[in-house]
């Protein structure tokens, strides 16, 4: 069966993580997108690992083959003007365009949305920028670093207990994985929209705001408590915290008094969960820190596997803090189907994660792997746009594809 936006056709112009992984998310449902790299060069991912065998190749990113399987590539300078036209073209044929450029470069080389409007009125152009397209930072540059510290979650993740630590940025490129989620929801609902009658629109995304948008209770602190929130902060109720057992860590969680209760069971009741300093969940927050010794020596001898099953009989919410090999080895998630092998002509076959979700009648499928530099450029410029071998030709050497 056919996926679920088959049909729907996209052109990307992005590099690294926001905007391909928008992008991403709509091919795997089926929808054709088009990537456009820069000729020769290609997305700055190519070159960035892990690579097979740690030997860096253009076509043997990791990180590029992820975010770019099920797409079409070709190369195009739309900076200069043959590049833009055949832009131009290309988004006059499609349902979205979706891109990255830094707000400076929009308008460098015209890339307006008017303009592209009254080439295609039905277009929906998606523009996944660090600080959105308007305000006192509209152009200042980013990084993965700057941008997770800006939008809040820097200042809320580390360990409370090395205090002498400094915040820390989340491993790899999560503030562009977040802009390009809400990129692709956004995206979509313009899309219900148009089909609606509202016509084609302009679609806006800041990066910032994304990973505003997830650092959970850490607004509601200041209005509700007058507290900036932390992760040195002192949480309402105890334990709530990760503890390291002799071969492993393990997600504490006792926010309810009976889950508290069971888990004095599970430690065979010590003297000391007698202590007037720990009688509720107040109480045991008000003296986490004494509390918080306590159980770190009791833990430090347990299995993680071991007490995670005797909390699950005794229906306390504990975790098991899982690294990337235990998710690889997952019987549940091998059972489910969750990684894929996808062979690439240059890489050879490897594992990728696959699908999050499961739609029942319109599955999500990987159809090809990621393109090499410019693989479809003369299926499209050629069999798309009508241009002759000639053209084609000349455009290569004027390095414009």
């Amino acid at each position: 069966m056919s996926g679920a936006l088959a049909g729907l056709r996209v052109v990307e112009l992005g590099e690294m993580v926001s905007a391909p992984y928008a992008a991403k998310l709509m091919a795997d449902l089926g929808a054709e997108v088009i990537k456009v790299e820069r000729p020769t060069i290609g997305d700055p991912a190519r070159r960035r690992g892990p690579f097979p065998g740690d030997r860096p190749h253009l076509d043997k990113s990791g990180l590029f083959l992820y975010l770019n399987s099920n797409k079409l590539g070709v190369t195009l300078d739309p900076s200069c003007p043959a590049g833009f036209k055949i832009l131009e073209q290309l988004a006059a044929n499609a349902d979205v365009l979706i891109h990255d450029l830094p707000p400076a470069e929009m308008d460098r080389i015209g890339l307006d949305f008017d303009r592209i409007a009254a080439i295609n009125p039905r277009l929906v152009m998606t523009s996944v920028e660090p600080f959105g397209l308007s305000g006192p930072c509209r152009d200042w540059r980013s990084s993965e670093l700057t941008l997770w510290a800006s939008g809040g979650a820097i200042y809320i993740n580390g360990s409370a207990a090395e205090p002498e630590m400094p915040p820390l940025k989340a491993y790899g490129y999560q503030a562009g994985y977040q802009g390009g989620a809400h990129a692709a929801v956004a995206t979509m609902g313009a899309l219900f929209a148009g089909v609606r009658g509202a016509g084609g629109q302009h679609v806006e995304v800041s990066i910032q705001e994304s990973v505003a948008s997830i650092t959970e209770l850490a607004f509601q602190c200041w209005p509700y408590l007058g507290l900036i929130a932390t992760r040195f902060g002192q949480r309402p109720v105890q334990p709530l915290e990760s503890f390291e057992c002799r071969d492993g860590w393990i997600f504490v969680c006792c926010v309810e008094e009976h889950q508290w209760r069971n888990f004095v069971k599970i430690m065979d009741s010590p003297d000391w969960t007698d202590e007037s300093i720990f009688v509720d969940g107040p109480s045991r927050a008000a003296n986490w820190d004494a509390l918080r010794l306590l159980l770190k020596e009791w833990i430090a001898n347990q299995s993680v596997d071991d007490l995670y099953r005797k909390a699950q009989a005794r229906r306390v919410p504990f975790a098991p803090v899982s690294h990337l090999g235990d998710l690889l080895d997952s019987p549940h998630l091998k059972a489910r189907g969750f990684f894929v092998e996808i062979a690439h002509p240059i890489a050879g076959e490897l594992r990728y994660p696959g699908a999050p979700y499961h739609l029942e009648r319109t599955p999500w499928a990987i159809r090809r792997p990621a393109p090499t530099l410019g693989q479809h450029n003369d299926e499209i410029y050629s069999g798309r746009l009508g241009l002759s071998a000639m053209e084609i030709d000349r455009l290569r050497d004027e390095a414009v594809i």
